[in-house]
């Protein structure tokens, strides 16, 4: 039998437990007043933010999470860990206090759980940031650094590699700017103690660097030594971690008796854009074959300091983010993310603290597909809908029953001048198999809601 979800209505403006008003949204114990505006998370995503599975220790997220802190502290014990930040954040913390536009993509509804207009599911772990910040300026903490992990959530398609909950890590390192320059000899000694241990690692690490400031400029107010050596403590930092988890990967490849192991591993540092940080760089890894984005970077922007309580110009620092789930689906070779959140035995049996283990498949059940096809309303277009409100009502129905769910067609009838669109879901649980009844009950349930939702006629 189907369980009651919360469902957010895009059109018709009500947030309804299958017909019934609910005023307050109830997350991690404490309740928030919901609005007809903007309230768009479900039940189903409310039930995820409890799980943490970041602090489980012989989980792969977990287990990556730990390696990761405890290779940064092996240097200089320079960061403080923060893990058990509450995922409700307000729309200042996650957008405004990091320079986000106002106009940009990640502040829309189809991309971002809001739970009204001023609260929201943050949707990164930089909404931490200005806090933690705040907390090495006022003094509170005496560490110059800090990471934070945390379990974040974004609407988003439904397939193997993506799961509308997931968990990344932040690092930030601060030197504060003095007038005799002791934060260039910090940095420096920092920097050498770096360049020693990556020097021990049993892989060797091959660099690509294009390092000009051409189409990635610093920022101003710091000097070209300073901008120089932060620069370089952020990536030999970033270059130690990779280097770190990569070579528990390669123990794990010998204890299996993998004949063909690499003898090096490439990197290589590209230039791109982030809000919150200039210059900035992503860093991808040579890996089976292809080069794959592990972690994006650079030097904070001064204005994200100054709403900590920094003076102006007075601080520099780096930042990083990384996503958790995708490195570790890449380590431990787990081939749909969605066994991350199974509570199957045999999954979670696999993996011990501190080991990067092959995922050993259990079984592999058989899969279910379904087409909805529907007309939309007259007068509306394809965007107004979203795809992501369609995989919304799918995931609200299904959960984790749902493998994939792909637009296959969408088309204009030339002589009526009626829109339509299709979508194919295939339903297949991880974990067992599902009977034609139950997938025929799941997807009744699908066409159900997209005609309440979006007045659309079914085909």
């Amino acid at each position: 039998m189907l369980k009651p979800r919360l469902v957010y209505s895009t059109w018709k403006g009500s947030i309804r437990l299958y017909g019934v008003t609910s005023k307050t949204v109830k997350i991690c114990g404490k309740c928030y007043g919901a609005d007809d505006k903007m309230t768009n998370v479900t039940q189903s995503i409310i039930d995820l933010t409890g799980r943490s599975l970041h602090l489980q220790k012989c989980h792969p997220v977990g287990i990556l999470r730990e390696a990761i802190e405890t290779r940064l502290n092996s240097t200089d014990n320079a960061f403080k860990s923060y893990n058990k930040f509450e995922p409700v954040v307000s729309v200042y913390d996650n957008f405004d206090s990091l320079g986000f536009p106002i106009n940009h993509p990640g502040r829309s509804k189809s991309d971002t759980y809001y739970i009204n207009s001023d609260t929201l599911l943050r949707t990164h772990t930089s909404a931490h940031e200005t806090e933690c910040f705040s907390q090495i300026h006022q003094a509170k903490e005496t560490k110059p650094g800090f990471l934070i992990s945390a379990d974040v959530y974004r609407r988003d398609e439904i397939d193997r590699t993506h799961y509308p909950v997931f968990h990344q890590m932040e690092g930030c390192r601060v030197w504060k700017r003095g007038l005799q320059n002791e934060h260039i000899d910090q940095l420096q000694k920092s920097l050498a103690i770096l360049q020693s241990q990556l020097a021990q690692q049993k892989t060797k690490i091959v660099i690509e660097d294009d390092d000009s400031i051409e189409g990635n400029p610093a920022q101003a107010y710091m000097s070209d030594i300073e901008v120089n050596l932060c620069s370089q403590h952020l990536k030999r930092s970033v270059e130690l971690v990779i280097s770190e988890i990569f070579e528990k990967k390669l123990e794990s490849m010998r204890r299996e008796g993998t004949l063909k192991l690499p003898s090096e591993l490439k990197c290589r540092w590209i230039k791109a854009y982030f809000p919150w940080t200039a210059p900035s760089w992503e860093i991808e890894v040579w890996w089976q074959g292809d080069w794959l984005e592990l972690c994006g970077c650079g030097i904070v922007q001064q204005e994200v300091l100054k709403r900590a309580g920094f003076e102006p110009n007075s601080t520099i620092s780096w930042a990083f983010g990384l996503g958790l789930d995708r490195l570790a689906m890449l380590l431990f070779e787990i081939p749909d993310i969605r066994l991350f959140w199974t509570q199957d035995e045999r999954f979670h049996n696999q993996f011990q603290r501190g080991v990067i283990d092959t995922f050993r498949p259990y079984s592999k059940y058989p899969g279910s597909t379904r087409d909805v096809a529907f007309w939309l309303p007259p007068g509306k277009n394809f965007d107004d809908i979203h795809t992501n409100d369609v995989m919304e009502i799918v995931r609200n129905v299904a959960g984790d029953l749902v493998e994939n769910v792909k637009l296959v067609d969408q088309f204009t009838h030339p002589k009526k001048d009626k829109k339509s669109q299709c979508y194919r879901i295939n339903y297949q649980s991880m974990d067992r198999n599902l009977t034609n009844s139950e997938v025929n009950e799941l997807q009744k349930e699908v066409v159900k809601q997209l005609i309440n939702e979006f007045d659309v006629e079914i085909r």
